[in-house]
């Protein structure tokens, strides 16, 4: 059974999901996602899967238990949706086209347009997990879709902050700190037309790219077909130069960041908010992992163990090396 249980301390909601702990562990022969397999089409380019051990369901369980005035318990009622990047088993981002990334694209543009017509959905939130590292155990590439029937708490100090610094210069944070990044230019690892990648002046992540949308736009449907093409092209790249820094297959969480959906709290926010991919990398050397221990997990005071510009200029020399195997 799943539920969602209220986190008086830091006032916002834990999914608690005690189904996903029945996840079979996968022969090594066999794959769901594979061609064949029964469970996806035997022919497909991009494909929605829906999670087999969702936490947040649109039938929602009934909660194991009855909450208090403290500690309320709500129904986990969402969407968990996996999104399947290509129908070869092995061939992650980089290794895709730019033509293939293009109609990924356009299939998350797909999913939030459908999933914000449910109104009890208030985000949705598209993210990849890759690498051993962060406990990935399918490495069929994919990400995967979560519809919340609130705002998270990260997502929710985001949109609070860019609303407050809105009311107070009239001007969006992220299109400010575009701004910044490119006047200052050393944190920049590439861009184009459309978007920009950056390591953001404050990251706590050594590697932990953010790629911004160079417009001000909200969120996947507001995009034209060319700022698609040009996310298709830029998310290439930065994931082919992720692989080429310490020459191996580079772990890290990718996580879209956009305007919520059918909330009244925020329904302004495409005035303030601003579409961005925040990358959280776990490695800080080729077998090293950066931590995430006591001072960032218990305090929320980050540490970030490598100067910015210093990483910055270490991924540039990675892309270029990307470039080079790939003939551009």
């Amino acid at each position: 059974m799943s539920e969602l249980r209220w986190n008086p301390l830091l006032k916002t909601w834990t999914m608690v999901a005690s189904n996903r702990q029945a996840r079979p562990n996968m022969p090594k022969d066999w794959c769901p996602f594979c061609p064949g397999s029964g469970r996806v089409p035997d022919d497909y380019d991009v494909y929605k899967y829906d999670n087999d051990f969702p936490a947040l369901k649109q039938n929602p369980d009934v909660p194991d238990l009855e909450g208090t005035e403290l500690y309320k318990v709500a129904e986990n009622y969402g969407k968990c949706e996996v999104i399947l990047y290509s129908p070869e088993h092995t061939k992650t981002l980089p290794e895709l086209s730019v033509e293939h990334i293009y109609k990924l694209v356009n299939l998350w543009t797909e999913r939030f347009r459908e999933l914000s017509k449910d109104e009890r959905i208030k985000y949705i939130f598209e993210f990849e997990n890759r690498g051993e590292e962060v406990g990935v155990t399918m490495p069929h590439p994919h990400g995967q879709i979560y519809g919340y029937s609130y705002v998270p708490l990260k997502l929710k100090v985001e949109l609070d902050s860019c609303k407050e610094y809105y009311q107070d210069s009239g001007k969006c944070m992220i299109c400010q700190m575009n701004h910044e990044e490119i006047s200052f230019n050393k944190r920049i690892v590439t861009e184009n037309d459309s978007f920009l990648a950056y390591i953001p002046f404050f990251t706590d992540y050594p590697y932990g790219v953010f790629i911004v949308s160079k417009n001000h736009k909200g969120n996947f449907t507001e995009f034209t077909d060319k700022e698609k093409w040009d996310l298709a092209e830029i998310l290439r790249n930065v994931t082919g130069a992720f692989d080429n820094l310490f020459d191996r297959l580079f772990p890290y969480m990718m996580c879209i960041h956009q305007t919520p959906v059918n909330s009244e709290e925020y329904k302004d926010s495409d005035k303030y908010y601003h579409f961005h991919i925040e990358f959280y990398p776990p490695l800080r050397d080729k077998d090293k992992i950066k931590f995430y221990a006591s001072s960032e997990m218990g305090a929320w005071a980050a540490a970030n163990t490598m100067a910015v510009e210093d990483a910055a200029e270490r991924l540039r020399e990675a892309l270029e090396k990307f470039k080079a195997k790939i003939g551009r």
